[in-house]
């Protein structure tokens, strides 16, 4: 049994082309997407526990008179 020989450039499966570099770029869109809408959501549920507050001191003025 004799191998054929092939020419490098004819030995190949395919070419990328035009319709993979779509594929490529939408894919890349939509993961672009995906991240904005996750970010957006993980503002909204973002919980109000994580603001600190200082808790105010009671004005002088109003001291209780008690015994003391």
């Amino acid at each position: 049994m004799v191998t054929k020989v092939v020419a490098e450039d004819k030995a190949r499966q395919g070419r990328w082309g035009w319709h993979a570099l779509r594929i490529l770029i939408a894919g890349l869109l939509l993961a672009f997407i995906a991240w904005g809408v996750v970010e957006f959501y993980g503002e909204q549920i973002k919980s109000p526990t994580t603001q600190q507050t200082v808790p105010e001191a009671p004005p002088a003025a109003q001291k209780s008179v008690q015994g003391g």
